[in-house]
């Protein structure tokens, strides 16, 4: 066991090859700590899909931030433990936003609000109507993924399985939709 732990580099050995951009080093700190990472993640959201999700983001953002992490201030482990956790913490923050939305529009259009009944709405006739004909200027195959995701509540690998299309091309889909939404809506964001 010692021989091992003096032959194989140290978390943060690999996060400085990660900043390096060192795939290798990145699919070994993957394999390391993606475990415990997920528990985390599950524990955290209550759902499988979310917690991949999850962790697809939280290793796309060591990637990215790997250059940042400073070992002066807590181990490897614990920095992406911390990632893990404030993106989980985002992603439950997203799913409530999409159920406030959901209400809104429920409320507005008359029906019931399947989410939270005293839930107030926030936006105004006039706002709903904007964000309603923005939506449905998009392109046929966006407007369905924003609206799956955001209205439906859906995750990006359940609007996968159920428009039996790439994971990839859904997160793309919904992005460029996001997107020319922000530009159209630009005086409400």
């Amino acid at each position: 066991m010692l021989d091992q732990e003096l032959t194989e580099p140290s978390d943060t050995e690999l996060l400085r090859r990660i900043a390096r951009r060192d795939h290798a080093a990145l699919g070994e700190l993957y394999d390391r700590v993606s475990g415990v990472l997920f528990a985390t993640a599950i524990h955290i959201l209550g759902d499988r899909r979310e917690a991949e999700e999850v962790l697809q983001d939280v290793f796309l953002q060591v990637w990215n931030k790997a250059e940042t992490f400073d070992g002066d201030r807590g181990s490897a482990f614990n920095w992406t433990i911390g990632i893990t956790r404030n993106r989980c913490i985002d992603y439950l923050r997203g799913r409530q936003r999409r159920v406030r939305l959901l209400d809104e529009v429920m409320e507005e259009a008359g029906g019931e609000s399947h989410a939270s009944a005293a839930a107030g709405s926030s936006l105004s006739t006039e706002e709903l109507t904007v964000v309603r004909s923005a939506v449905k200027s998009l392109p046929a195959d966006q407007h369905e993924a924003i609206a799956m995701a955001f209205f439906g509540g859906m995750t990006h690998q359940e609007i996968a399985d159920t428009l039996k299309e790439p994971l990839g091309t859904i997160k793309a889909r919904i992005r460029r939709g996001m997107l020319k939404l922000k530009e159209s809506l630009g005086d409400y964001v």
